[in-house]
């Protein structure tokens, strides 16, 4: 099966062509190369898909006939990925929401709630 295929039938990506394009760019490694999307994949290859700053490695342990539900998919490959690469993403998230730069315009309802909060604990 055709590694952007199996990309997609296993729900990495939400359509075949942006799989296509991941491989393409370099996204998507077979045993550290990387690989175009039409290269063929087997049982007991290992990939490496760098989505949203993750990377996702896999151990493929079969391939589907066709796209197959969320509840299906441990079926056909095994997730390898380390624990602290999902902390990583959290940290980035959770830093990017409670940072606004000064300057970006006038603060919001909420920013300015907080601070005629601050302003009546000084008091």
């Amino acid at each position: 099966m055709r590694v952007d295929k199996f990309l997609w039938c296993t729900r990495y990506f939400k359509s075949r062509s942006i799989a296509s394009e991941a491989c393409r760019k370099g996204h998507v490694k077979l045993r550290g190369k990387s690989i175009k999307p039409s290269h063929e994949v087997f049982a007991q290859d290992h990939l490496v898909v760098r989505k949203n700053q993750i990377n996702y490695e896999l151990i493929i342990l079969d391939t589907p006939d066709s796209r197959v539900g969320a509840a299906l998919v441990d079926i056909y490959r095994k997730d390898k990925t380390p624990a602290d690469a999902f902390k990583s993403q959290e940290m980035l998230k959770s830093a990017s929401e409670h940072h606004r730069l000064k300057g970006l315009g006038r603060p919001t309802k909420k920013d300015r709630r907080n601070l005629d909060d601050y302003n009546e604990q000084i008091d």
